[in-house]
């Protein structure tokens, strides 16, 4: 079986590269004898390339030496308590701003453990848009903000960091090494690997070291950032297959030219997508332009018969995982780092072939 475009918005499509080196390294990696697999986390094997995962990481984001870097299990979701238990705990009181159901569940989460006020939300035009944020919204007294930069549902994006009082925390799930970011302006970034870094199973949380050891008393240790800064990300087990291949995108990233060339070439795929959904006379898009994201894209027909006809038909045409999302139906082509330019053209093609046998 060929190749298909996979534009599922994760576990997504990884580099050919990433996946022929992993293939050769299956059996014997770096002369080992064994495969990543069969390593013991506790080997000098394994620690040389978690070691090198991390300074890799390091190098391509610009992360300063202030931060600690770990490799954790449990997804995203399991950030939405680990943040309120580890950073809401002086003044057990958080800013949220919703701009989707991932932000949703965050703060839901975070309710069970701290006072949480809604700074702002974009629930009332369906999340299609990036709230407009100011300084003066923000309460004096927050432990931290939490924003989602990038909602792979609804396709929008913050464009901008936010002013705010307190520290930010972000969720970076969808487009983590996708855009420069400087990380200076945060707290902490949290992501989901299986999107733009790896497989799923790893998790990547980057904390400045003056939001660690505060802890609440009640926080279970393998939720306590503390613990696994303290064992190097090794407290227990870690997903050690999945961090391996984390370690071959960045220096996959790193070879492309590092995350301002891939940044480049993601605004290019972007731009050829949304130029043909303003253009076409079918398909529309659902975001408000200017908070467009460079990873999701969501559009619909407005006829949910045709919708689904489309979704059956570009399948069997080679584009999988182009039906939306449950919560918002229509279509949605993630168009993450590993998805090469000639896969945004193609699905262009069929979508204009698709447009001109159904009018």
């Amino acid at each position: 079986m060929s190749r298909v475009y996979n534009f599922s918005a994760g576990p997504s499509m990884l580099p050919i590269e990433v996946l022929e080196r992993a293939q050769k390294e299956m059996l014997d990696c770096n002369g080992s004898g064994q495969s990543v697999m069969e390593m013991s986390h506790r080997s000098k094997e394994y620690q040389a390339i978690i070691d090198k995962t991390e300074a890799t990481l390091r190098k391509i984001m610009g992360i300063p030496e202030n931060y600690k870097v770990l490799f954790l299990q449990g997804g995203a979701s399991t950030q939405f308590a680990m943040v309120p238990l580890n950073f809401g705990t002086k003044n057990k009181k958080a800013d949220y701003v919703t701009t989707g159901v991932w932000s949703k569940k965050a703060m839901a989460e975070a309710k069970r453990y701290i006072t949480v006020n809604e700074v702002a939300s974009s629930a009332d035009k369906t999340f299609s848009y990036i709230p407009e944020l100011d300084k003066s919204m923000f309460s004096d007294d927050a432990d931290y903000v939490h924003i989602t930069y990038n909602n792979t549902i609804y396709g929008t994006r913050y464009t901008s960091v936010p002013e705010t009082k307190a520290p930010i925390v972000a969720d970076m799930s969808s487009m983590i090494c996708s855009e420069v970011v400087d990380v200076n302006k945060f707290g902490m970034i949290y992501a989901g690997a299986q999107k733009n870094m790896g497989p799923a199973g790893v998790t990547i949380v980057i904390v400045r070291d003056d939001m660690i050891g505060q802890a609440n008393e009640i926080t279970p240790t393998m939720l306590n950032y503390t613990t696994h800064i303290e064992n190097g990300s090794m407290f227990n087990t870690p997903p050690t297959y999945g961090i391996y291949i984390c370690g071959l995108i960045c220096e996959w990233i790193d070879g492309m030219g590092g995350v301002a060339a891939m940044q480049k070439v993601n605004e290019e795929k972007a731009k050829m997508l949304y130029e043909y959904l303003d253009n076409s006379s079918m398909f529309k898009g659902t975001v408000v332009p200017k908070d467009r994201s460079l990873m999701n894209v969501p559009f619909i027909t407005g006829n949910d018969e045709l919708d689904a006809k489309f979704v059956a038909e570009s399948k069997a045409a080679g584009f999988v995982n182009i039906k939306g999302h449950r919560s918002v139906g229509g279509m949605r082509a993630s168009i993450y780092n590993a998805m090469p330019i000639e896969g945004v053209k193609a699905l262009i093609d069929f979508m204009k072939k698709f447009e001109m046998e159904n009018k």
